[in-house]
């Protein structure tokens, strides 16, 4: 798109560089319109991290540097037991009551993707979250643990 009316301008005109600009991500842009499961706004991203914002103040308090990264790594557990469609309390719960007698070796067993329990702990089936790509065996978060 502009290709043709960009190479019969003057190089260095202002019309030129704003094409250019305009151009630049039009390729991204496009994207979305190739893959349905791309979102045009990042309004699921804006709600999973509005419980964040809205408590910024407590979590100055979480005691050290280590209390902070282990909040952060329950938020993320709770925020991806929500994109798998699980009860983040009832995994919770379950995961911290096997977690002790659990194999080392197949602690990925637990992670929310992978997790099964009783039925009444998942959320009814649904489309995956807007802006989130599913993966086999569910969605994932990985900000925290680098999976």
């Amino acid at each position: 798109m502009g290709g043709k009316s960009l190479t019969q301008l003057p190089g260095r005109s202002e019309l030129a560089k704003a094409l250019r600009y305009m151009l630049a991500p039009w390729p991204a842009l496009t994207r979305a319109f190739d893959d349905g499961r791309i979102a045009l706004n990042n309004n699921a991203a804006e709600r999973a991290l509005h419980g964040v914002a809205v408590g910024r103040k407590n979590y100055l308090f979480a005691g050290s540097d280590l209390g902070a990264e282990r909040a952060a790594a329950f938020y993320t557990l709770i925020v991806t037991a929500k994109l798998n469609r699980l009860d983040p309390e009832a995994y919770l719960r379950d995961v911290l009551t096997r977690i002790a007698d659990h194999p080392a070796k197949r602690l990925a067993d637990l992670l929310p993707w992978n997790w099964t329990s009783s039925p009444a702990a998942a959320r009814p089936a649904g489309p995956s979250p807007s802006g989130y790509e599913a993966c086999e065996g569910g969605v994932r978060v990985l900000a925290y643990f680098g999976v």
